[in-house]
């Protein structure tokens, strides 16, 4: 990313960001989500260059978000690592603890369930690939681009099993593969394969490979195991390297059939694709499942979180009977 009209040059402040996320494996997404938060950090203090200022101004433009922007806490978090990342990874400076930052409130807002008969009611109305990730999302309790960026190799049909690679905080986990789900997974796996090979014949068929692991071993993008169980429809160009690869499918268009399935069900819950891993705990916690077991299958680093959906199991307010079912 150095200026090739100037070699001698050192690369500019967020061709470095950019260029150490890269390294550090961010996806796509953060790195976008990161630049345009360490922008938005100096535009706020009228262009001054992030090693001029430190802890002060990273936290009066924290505290900014919080009290004029009126932002979510999990907004200004995002934002806060961003900035942690600039000084630690880019500037090599290590900031002090930020105590003097206003901290957005944490909106105490319970998870949105369906019940067994809503979750039926959405997926008869679903069919096809949306069909399939839709199941997936409620039988194995996946976060909608865990199902989309699955790989043919960690899903075993034989043990029922899906191996998660790099969900929520770079964190590997198994979850189970619903029996149900096995011969319609064959079934699309198929027609995935066939695509594949088309996509070889013409020269195409290399996916993208995390960990840099296509520099590694050059042929492996190519490998059947490593493709995406459900890749885009058209070939696209990769906007890093400019090779034109099939991406995994794309998650808004799996929002926008959700929610047309929604309200033909005539639902009036705001249900969304994460709408089914809620659905998916808290069914789990009905069935008497033990709590430590649901908080594998989801990945929770802390049981605490798993908890929430004791708060919202079908037993009425506490899980205590009103005392006017028993007049």
């Amino acid at each position: 990313m150095v200026d090739t009209q100037n070699p001698s040059q050192p690369p500019k402040l967020l061709d470095q960001v950019i260029s150490r996320l890269r390294v550090k494996h961010y996806s796509l997404r953060t790195e976008k989500s990161y630049v345009d938060w360490i922008k938005r950090y100096i535009w706020f203090h009228d262009k001054k260059h992030p090693k001029d200022m430190s802890a002060p101004e990273v936290e009066a433009f924290l505290s900014h978000l919080a009290v004029e922007r009126n932002v979510s806490s999990s907004t200004q978090n995002q934002a806060k690592s961003a900035l942690l990342f600039l000084y630690k990874e880019v500037l090599g400076v290590e900031l002090p603890w930020l105590d003097n930052v206003t901290q957005a409130k944490v909106p105490k807002r319970l998870p949105i369930v369906m019940t067994k008969q809503e979750v039926q009611a959405v997926l008869t109305r679903l069919d096809g690939t949306v069909w399939l990730i839709a199941s997936l999302l409620y039988g194995s309790g996946l976060r909608i681009m865990e199902c989309l960026r699955l790989r043919v190799k960690d899903v075993d049909l034989a043990r029922r099993e899906i191996l998660v690679r790099e969900g929520k905080g770079f964190k590997d986990r198994v979850t189970m593969l619903p029996a149900s789900l096995v011969e319609p997974l064959k079934t699309h796996l198929v027609k995935v394969r066939a695509l594949h090979q088309e996509d070889l014949a013409g020269g195409h068929g290399e996916v993208y490979m995390p960990m840099a692991l296509d520099k590694k071993y050059p042929n492996v993008g190519k490998e059947w195991g490593w493709q995406y169980v459900f890749p885009s429809r058209t070939l696209s160009t990769d906007p890093r390297s400019g090779i034109v690869r099939r991406h995994h499918a794309d998650e808004k268009a799996i929002q926008r059939q959700m929610k047309k399935a929604v309200t033909l069900a005539g639902i009036v819950k705001p249900a969304t694709p994460h709408t089914f891993r809620h659905s998916f705990a808290t069914h789990l916690l009905e069935g008497g499942y033990d709590i430590r077991t649901v908080q594998e299958l989801l990945g929770h680093s802390d049981v605490s979180t798993t908890m929430i959906y004791t708060r919202v199991l079908n037993r009425g307010g506490r899980g205590v009977a009103s005392p006017l079912d028993h007049l």
